[in-house]
């Protein structure tokens, strides 16, 4: 263990977060697969090591600050993009069963790849749009936590993420700077959707910059209406503001 590792350590054993030699081996694979498929196909722009073990695996890791990732089985991490927040969550709670959806295929082989070459189980990853995957059965109104990270404003992500999210889960969209704005705005589309905003989490990343992050905690009600989510493309197009 290095001296970025033992930093990463050190700052999750903060929040109660204990790693094993086993799963910082799992951390440090997957920074590798990482960089190296970032060279054939758009990933992250961030790829210097430690910025990697703060902004990507830290960052993700952050949802276990603020919610009992023990009280939670199943979970589905929507426009995962390279595997965040889900692949580190799943390192870290080994015990999760996780559903990852992408629309872009190449995406999806690289988590494979990764899944494989870190060694996890219980990892499902689903190649389609989440407007399409929220309306299979296996999916719709199943996972106890849902979330998404900086893929759309609230008034969208809430159409793509609450369908899969079960009554009584909870969606959690990550977010950056301030979100007051975005709050307002999906007011009409979480009622919509059976949402209850519930709070935001607000920290700084241990960098340099000390950059902000939010994590915005909507529970779910009820089963979602079934004319949502619209068609695919609709969501973004025309937000339910």
């Amino acid at each position: 263990m290095d001296h970025i590792q033992e930093q990463f350590v050190q700052q999750l054993r903060n929040y109660n977060v204990a790693l094993s030699e086993l799963q910082l081996a799992q951390f440090e694979t997957y920074f590798q697969e990482l960089v190296q498929w970032n060279e054939k196909m758009n990933l992250t722009g961030i790829t210097e090591r430690e910025q990697v073990y703060v902004k990507h695996f830290y960052d993700s890791l952050s949802i276990s600050f603020f919610i009992a990732m023990h009280n939670i089985d199943t979970m589905a991490d929507i426009g995962s993009g390279a595997g965040f927040p889900s692949i580190p969550l799943k390192i870290a709670f080994p015990h999760l069963r996780v559903t990852i959806v992408d629309s872009l295929n190449k995406r999806i082989q690289f988590l494979k790849h990764v899944v494989s070459e870190v060694g996890l189980e219980g990892v499902n990853c689903v190649h389609g749009r989440a407007e399409d995957v929220a309306r299979l059965s296996e999916h719709r109104d199943h996972y106890d936590l849902v979330t998404a990270r900086a893929v759309a404003r609230l008034a969208v992500l809430g159409e793509f993420c609450l369908p899969f999210t079960q009554a009584g889960g909870r969606f959690v969209a990550m977010k950056g700077n301030e979100i007051e704005e975005e709050l307002r705005e999906a007011a009409h589309s979480l009622k919509e959707l059976k949402g209850k905003y519930e709070t935001t989490y607000r920290f700084q990343l241990p960098d340099v910059e000390q950059s902000t992050r939010h994590l915005v905690v909507i529970s779910k009600q009820g089963r979602t209406p079934s004319k949502y989510p619209r068609k695919a493309g609709t969501p973004v197009k025309s937000p339910l503001v």
